[in-house]
C-alpha cells in the first residue's frame, strides 16, 4: 500500500526506483526493473536507449542490447519501447485492444487506414509468410493513392502499413539490419503466452509503473511505492537522457526537484521540441545543470556546446560518457 512521504523522502525515492543509485546490474535485470526502455533513432550523443542503460551502468557491452532482444529474446519491442519477455501477456492484451480502439483520432486513422488497405494488408501479410524477415524497403508500396505526404513517413506507405500492423500485433520487429528494422509475422516470433485481459493489463504495467517511478504526485501530496526505499542515495554524478523516465515528465520533474528541464531560446527549433541535444545532470537526488554535448564521431571526441545551472562536476560526469562514446563509436 502506498504511503505519503515528504518531498525530501520522494526525491531519494524516485532516484533509487529508476535504479540511478548505483544499484542496477546488468543490462536485463535494469530492463526488468525498469518495466520498459523506450527507443529512438536520434543518436546526437548516443540513443536514448543506450543513455539511459549507461546512466545506470556505466561502461558496458552495448551489442548485449541486441543479443538479448534478437538472440537470446529475454527482451523484446513494441511501439518503440522495450520489454522483458514477462511482459508480453500484457503487451498483448493491448495489442488485441488496439485493433478495436477508437477512443483517440490515431486510433481511428489507424482503422480508416487498414481499411481503405485490406488488399495492401493481404499483400504485406503474404510476403511476409512467404520471404520474411523483410526491411520495408523489400516490399512494394500497393497502398491507395493519397493527399500529399504523411509528416513522420512520407509518401510511401510501406512503413506505416507495417506500423499499423506492428501496433495491432500482425507483424513484429525480429531484427535490425544496418539500423533499419527487419518485420516478419508476429505469431512465427512471440512464444506463447498466457491471455491477459486489457483490463487485467492496464492494471498490472499501471503498477509496474508506478514502482518503477517510486513516487506519484496526488492532490499536491507524495505517495510512494512501498517496495523502494527512502534512504540517502550515494553521492553519485551522472548524465540523463531526455527521454530518461526520471525527467521525461517535465511538470513532474519540476515538482520533485525545483528543476525546470526547458532549453534556452537560442537553441534551434528542432532542439527545444524534441530535447535530443541538452541532458541534465543528476548528482546524489538532485538535478544540478543542464548540458549541451555532441560528439564527433570522426574524431570520437565529445564536445561541450554550453551548461547551465550548476555544473561544477561537469567533468566528472562526462568522463566516463566519453570513454563510453570512443568504444562504441
Amino acid at each position: 500500500m502506498s504511503r505519503k512521504v515528504s518531498p525530501e523522502q520522494a526525491r531519494r525515492i524516485a532516484v533509487r526506483a529508476q535504479l540511478l543509485d548505483g544499484s542496477a546490474s546488468g543490462v536485463l535485470d535494469t530492463v526488468r526493473r525498469l518495466g520498459s526502455l523506450q527507443l529512438d533513432p536520434i543518436a546526437t550523443v548516443a540513443t536514448p536507449q543506450h543513455l539511459v542503460l549507461f546512466s545506470r551502468l556505466g561502461t558496458y557491452d552495448t551489442a548485449e542490447l541486441d543479443r538479448l532482444l534478437w538472440v537470446e529474446r529475454k527482451l523484446f519491442e513494441w511501439n518503440a519501447f522495450v520489454y522483458p519477455i514477462e511482459s508480453l501477456p500484457l503487451i498483448r492484451a493491448l495489442m488485441r485492444r488496439s485493433r478495436r480502439a477508437a477512443t483517440h483520432s490515431w486510433d481511428r486513422r489507424r482503422k480508416e487506414f487498414l481499411r481503405q488497405n485490406a488488399g495492401f494488408r493481404r499483400y504485406v501479410l503474404r510476403e511476409l509468410e512467404r520471404r520474411g524477415p523483410l526491411l520495408s524497403r523489400e516490399l512494394e508500396d500497393r497502398a491507395a493513392e493519397r493527399r500529399g505526404e504523411h509528416r513522420w513517413f512520407g509518401r510511401r506507405q510501406v512503413a506505416q502499413m507495417l506500423e499499423a500492423l506492428h501496433r495491432i500485433g500482425e507483424v513484429a520487429v525480429v531484427g535490425r539490419r544496418s539500423g533499419q528494422r527487419l518485420w516478419d509475422l508476429a505469431d512465427r516470433w512471440y512464444p506463447e503466452s498466457d491471455l491477459v485481459t486489457p483490463r487485467e493489463a492496464e492494471r498490472a504495467l499501471a503498477e509496474q509503473r508506478f514502482r518503477a517511478l517510486g513516487v506519484r504526485l496526488e492532490k499536491g501530496e507524495w505517495l510512494a511505492h512501498p517496495d523502494v526505499s527512502d534512504e540517502p542515495v550515494p553521492d553519485r554524478i551522472t548524465v540523463l537522457s531526455p527521454f530518461d523516465r526520471l525527467v521525461h515528465d517535465r511538470d513532474r520533474a519540476e515538482a520533485l526537484f525545483g528543476f525546470r528541464y526547458r532549453l534556452e531560446m537560442y537553441v534551434p527549433a528542432a532542439k527545444r521540441e524534441y530535447g535530443y541535444y541538452v541532458l541534465p545532470l543528476l548528482a546524489g537526488d538532485r538535478l544540478v545543470g543542464r548540458v549541451e554535448p555532441r560528439f564527433d564521431r570522426k574524431t570520437r571526441e565529445l564536445a561541450v556546446l554550453g551548461a547551465w545551472g550548476d555544473t561544477s562536476r561537469l567533468e566528472e560526469a562526462l568522463k566516463p560518457l566519453t570513454a563510453f562514446l570512443r568504444r562504441n563509436a
